[in-house]
């Protein structure tokens, strides 16, 4: 609405962290600030992917425990694992 004269709290002009901008857009809504954005072109290059694959419950604490006691991710220690299983596979 052009002429909804509703108060709105000001955008900040720059976010201290990532969070901090996820926190002011978890409590505001884009369409109230529609009138003062402007079209962005960028380009994203995503290197990285992830694959999710689903695990007994039992086998996950196991595995973060374990990941824990090497003070490592749980991430880690499987890609680790998986990787010296594939190695001895190959």
């Amino acid at each position: 609405m052009a002429n909804d004269k509703r108060k709105r709290d000001p955008i900040p002009k720059h976010f201290k962290s990532l969070e901090e901008a996820a926190d002011f857009w978890d409590t505001h809504d884009l369409a109230d600030y529609w009138d003062v954005t402007q079209e962005a072109q960028f380009e994203v290059d995503i290197k990285r992917r992830v694959f999710l694959t689903a695990l007994e419950p039992q086998l996950a604490k196991k595995l973060t425990d374990v990941a824990h006691k090497q003070g490592i991710s749980t991430e880690t220690l499987i890609n680790v694992w998986l990787s010296e299983k594939a190695q001895e596979a190959a």
